[in-house]
């Protein structure tokens, strides 16, 4: 890890080779300190299991300090305060709190509540109790930073917000895999879970794009997936995970049609 972020300052600042750095330093730092844990859990590495599992609990981090270390090499501290400015851009209209905080989720219950009228037996509803909440805030902060607040607009620059946003959410895909296997989730599920975070993705941009770039709202949305998370009903039911990348892939295409609409017609002279 500390090899990686040697050459990465020995590297001029590019955006593109910045960007690429800042997905090497971020899945180093997380899968650095995720994977023994997964490997303790497994009994190939010896030592007590708790060390591993805070350390594993730290690499929820990894975005956020990749995104950091680099806004400090591109710009020095102007850089670092441009990164994190975005979370103070709060002044947008109260419906984008409302689609990135409550409508996938409500979404997500009305399907579930569907399937449960033809045989499926679970919960529709799936919110963190006590500390979890707080824990997801965390997460969501800890990710957005680096997701939408340090690679988004750079990758936005290079590929557009369509092919941005596919790009990214199967990235942010990818970095889950320690943490998938952590909590005992089937690799087979990867397609899947690939769909979910992809069309997330979709609507991600489409709202941070919206509000005039505000990580504050990214950060909101993310949350709002942890407010009713399919993941917590894996490995056993399966529904809940498949319902979720309809809505989140659905929400994201419909949101991502209209912007590049609005995109076009603003190019037109």
């Amino acid at each position: 890890m500390l090899a990686v972020w040697s050459r990465m300052r020995a590297e001029p600042s590019a955006t593109p080779s910045t960007t690429t750095g800042f997905f090497v330093l971020t899945f180093a730092i997380t899968w650095g300190l995720q994977l023994p844990g997964v490997l303790a859990q497994r009994g190939l590495l010896p030592g007590p299991l708790p060390v591993y599992l805070a350390l594993a609990g730290l690499g929820i981090f990894g975005p956020l300090v990749a995104a950091t270390l680099l806004a400090h090499q591109e710009a020095g501290r102007a850089g670092v305060r441009a990164l994190y400015a975005p979370l103070l851009r709060w002044r947008v209209h109260p419906g984008w709190y409302l689609l990135g905080l409550v409508v996938p989720g409500a979404l997500l219950a009305l399907l579930l509540d569907g399937l449960n009228l033809v045989g499926r037996q679970g919960p529709a509803l799936y919110f963190p109790a006590g500390g979890m909440l707080v824990f997801g805030v965390v997460i969501s902060f800890a990710e957005e930073v680096g997701w939408r607040g340090f690679a988004l607009p750079r990758l936005q620059q290079r590929f557009g917000s369509f092919a941005a946003s596919t790009l990214l959410g199967a990235l942010w895909c990818f970095w889950h895999i320690p943490m998938f296997l952590g909590q005992g989730v089937p690799l087979e599920l990867l397609l899947v879970m690939l769909l979910s975070f992809m069309g997330a993705s979709l609507l991600m941009t489409s709202i941070y794009n919206s509000t005039g770039g505000s990580l504050l709202l990214a950060v909101v949305a993310h949350l709002g997936a942890h407010l009713n998370n399919s993941h917590r009903a894996l490995p056993g039911d399966v529904a809940p995970l498949v319902a979720h990348a309809i809505v989140y892939g659905a929400l994201g295409l419909v949101l991502m049609r209209g912007s590049l609409r609005t995109t076009r017609r603003a190019a037109l002279p």
